[in-house]
């Protein structure tokens, strides 16, 4: 042991070279994973191909789509040529027209022909998915870009291809109409329902393969399909149809369409931009400036997890939009454009509107008057109709707005002396006519809205939102009287920034639109009079008022003569019903009355003895853009206040019964008033119960008022003691 431990202690005879100094050996790089790949076939263009490399839910992949040149044949011999490279997944995005509710039609034969030769991939149509992202297209169009379905007018090229899209496109509107027969069966009629649809659904199996007859001769019958589709093209404001499907179209078809599609390129943008498309709702998820077909979106999924699309639940697609961070695609080819749609109905004020139609003037001059009266009673009764299309309104937010005028028969005596339900009935009647024709909002003009409960019923009752337009009308009839005001020039001029000081006397305060108006111009003059008979309500007006304008110079009292000589302004706005408001002779010459009342509180020949007073009875307004509509009475893009508030909440996207009762929120007039400013409404024309104040007319009054004033002053002093 002893000589063991020598030995080893021992030193070596010869001692051993130097360790040579070795290089650090840098470990092997591990092989990265191999990226998966997957194949997307399409119908498509060949010239639209392209390759991806990628890295999608954490894996590697290459993503490829390939385009068959809309040849079956084609489509085979990729699916065959693929399969045998074995990828991870591959998606066949053709036949998009098959759909659960009819697997037995000939496109689902070709699909399950061509699924027939794929023996190694997973295979997926992408049918599922593509349901989910169109359905989220269409509500995220609609939650961001306002209620743009509401009431649309829908063209569907194939209702089975997108029947759950139908479905949710049926929530905002009715108006759906689906080409299948058109274009399946050769039929040049479309379906407009969607339990027409079901109905076609269930037995269209049965005349797959029907055949024209041949005294028509295909090319005639062809012919007829493509004239009956390009109608209903030009007639929908929205069409849902693949890309490729719409290259036909051209621009009278296409402009000013919305089309919900899936899969467009930057190329087809070009051809819809130059073909007036307003709005593309792609429901096709974007990669590196390349739109994913559904089918090769759901092989990407399949090929990054690993599991086939018929074992991915709804929940799995959510989480994949959230990781990948998708989202649908709203592009506007043309730049942001807009166009929301409205009614207003209107009615004949006397006997004299129905002169228009010659056989009518013809009658009138030839036979007894009682013979006019029995044409009054029968026009009465006659079922709405369309007195003319409105164009041309463009707001400077870029919002376009087109309308329709909907006429019905009744004179304000036929309406007035009948009961409500009578006119009721026409007003829902019109009110159908204007979901149909795609409106949006629905107005009521002149005796209309005055009816039993002033619209409630009807709004309750009709298929679209509906406003009387009454606070737009009170908001412009005080924005003329104070326009009034300042070009009478009968009150001192303000200095640097201050307001026009003026007295101003409101008449009924205590109503809907009397107190509208005494809230607003409790904020505008210097002090004002409120007159009603109830003491109590008066003082809570008051009350309210000064909640909201503390500064204000609020006064109180039950007869307005006594103030009368004092008023700047007057507004009278009374349920009199003819009885005698205020003393017209007492008022101070070069006052403004605002006689919003209806019936009128001044009668003509009230107003006639006063030529130095300007009594006004509404305020008219200017739309912006260049106005087509048939004459109304009134200049060139001038409308009457109710209508402009139609077009305003048109305009503004407000699809709301916004001023419907008898109830009038002075917040709503303040609001309606600023909308319309902010959409170009301006005040067009002063009306009185001559028609429109000129210039001329209002430096009459102006003069005739100075004259009165300047007796005044010589009587005065010889009225003392």
């Amino acid at each position: 042991m002893a000589a063991s431990r020598t030995r080893s202690a021992a030193p070596p005879a010869t001692a051993d070279p130097p360790a040579p100094t070795r290089k650090k050996r840098t470990p092997k790089p591990v092989p990265a994973t191999p990226p998966r790949l997957a194949v997307g076939i399409s119908l498509g263009a060949a010239t639209q191909d392209f390759l991806i490399d990628t890295v999608f839910l954490g894996q590697p992949l290459q993503v490829r789509r390939v385009g068959a040149g809309a040849s079956l044949a084609q489509a085979a011999r990729l699916v065959q040529a693929w399969d045998a490279q074995s990828p991870a997944a591959m998606g066949l995005g053709i036949g998009r027209d098959v759909h659960a509710l009819d697997p037995r039609r000939s496109g689902g034969r070709q699909v399950a022909r061509l699924a027939d030769l794929v023996r190694n991939t997973p295979l997926t149509t992408g049918q599922r998915l593509a349901d989910l992202l169109m359905e989220w297209a269409v509500r995220h169009a609609q939650a961001s870009q306002g209620p743009i379905f509401n009431n649309a007018h829908v063209l569907f090229l194939s209702g089975l291809a997108h029947h759950k899209l139908a479905h949710t496109l049926g929530e905002a509107t009715p108006n759906l109409h689906f080409a299948d027969p058109l274009l399946q069966l050769g039929v040049p009629n479309l379906l407009s329902s969607l339990d027409a649809l079901a109905l076609y659904a269930s037995g269209a199996h049965h005349a797959a393969d029907w055949v024209p007859p041949q005294a028509l001769g295909p090319g005639l019958l062809s012919r007829w399909c493509q004239h009956a589709l390009r109608h209903a093209a030009r007639h929908a404001s929205v069409i849902v149809a693949p890309a490729h499907e719409l290259d036909h179209f051209g621009l009278e078809e296409l402009a000013g369409k919305t089309v919900i599609t899936h899969t467009v390129n930057e190329a087809r943008l070009a051809q819809w931009h130059e073909k007036g498309v307003h709005l593309v709702i792609d429901a096709s998820p974007n990669l590196q400036g390349h739109a994913l077909d559904p089918a090769l979106l759901d092989a990407m999924i399949m090929a990054a997890t690993g599991r086939h699309s018929s074992s991915l639940q709804d929940d799995d697609y959510l989480e994949v939009f959230e990781r990948a961070g998708f989202e649908p695609r709203l592009v506007y080819p043309g730049g942001f454009k807009r166009v929301n749609r409205f009614a207003f109905v209107i009615h004949p004020l006397s006997q004299e509107y129905f002169k228009v139609l010659k056989p009518v003037e013809l009658l009138s001059r030839l036979g007894p008057p009682v013979l006019m009266d029995s044409l009054e009673t029968v026009l009465a009764y006659a079922p709405p109709f369309v007195y003319s299309h409105i164009s041309g309104i463009r707001s400077p937010t870029g919002v376009e707005a087109e309308g329709w005028l909907i006429s019905v028969g009744g004179t304000p005596r036929e309406i007035m002396s009948r009961p409500p339900e009578f006119t009721y009935r026409r007003l829902l009647a019109a009110a159908e006519m204007a979901r149909k024709l795609g409106a949006q909002i629905m107005g009521l003009g002149a005796f209309t809205k005055v009816v039993g409960d002033a619209g409630v019923t009807v709004a309750r009752q009709a298929p679209l939102p509906i406003t009387t337009g009454n606070s737009y009308s009170a908001s412009a009839a005080l924005w003329a009287a104070h326009d009034a005001l300042l070009r009478m020039n009968l009150l001192p001029r303000p200095r640097g920034r201050q307001r026009v000081a003026f007295k101003a006397m409101v008449v009924g305060a205590t109503g809907a639109i009397g107190a509208a108006c005494a809230h607003l111009l409790a904020r505008a003059a210097e002090s004002i009079y409120l007159v009603a008979p109830d003491s109590a309500k008066l003082l809570t007006l008051r009350e309210a008022i000064l909640q909201h304008s503390p500064d204000a110079q609020v006064h109180l009292a039950v007869h307005p003569d006594k103030l009368l000589p004092e008023m700047d302004m007057v507004v009278t706005a009374t349920s009199g019903a003819g009885k005698k408001v205020l003393d017209i002779m007492k008022v101070k010459p070069g006052c403004v009355i605002t006689d919003v009342a209806r019936p009128l509180d001044l009668p003509p020949e009230e107003v006639a003895k006063r030529p130095d007073v300007l009594v006004i009875e509404s305020g008219e307004i200017e739309v912006p853009g260049a106005l087509h509509m048939k004459n109304i009475g009134l200049p060139p893009n001038v409308v009457y206040a109710c209508l402009a508030e139609t077009i305003v909440l048109a305009l503004a996207g407000r699809f709301e019964s916004y001023t419907v009762g008898r109830q009038i929120e002075w917040q709503k007039v303040h609001e309606i008033y600023e909308l319309g400013l902010q959409h170009g409404m301006r005040l067009a024309a002063i009306s009185g119960a001559q028609g429109i104040f000129s210039n001329a007319d209002i430096a009459r009054v102006r003069r005739l008022a100075l004259a009165a004033r300047r007796r005044q002053l010589r009587q005065r002093p010889a009225e003392g003691p």
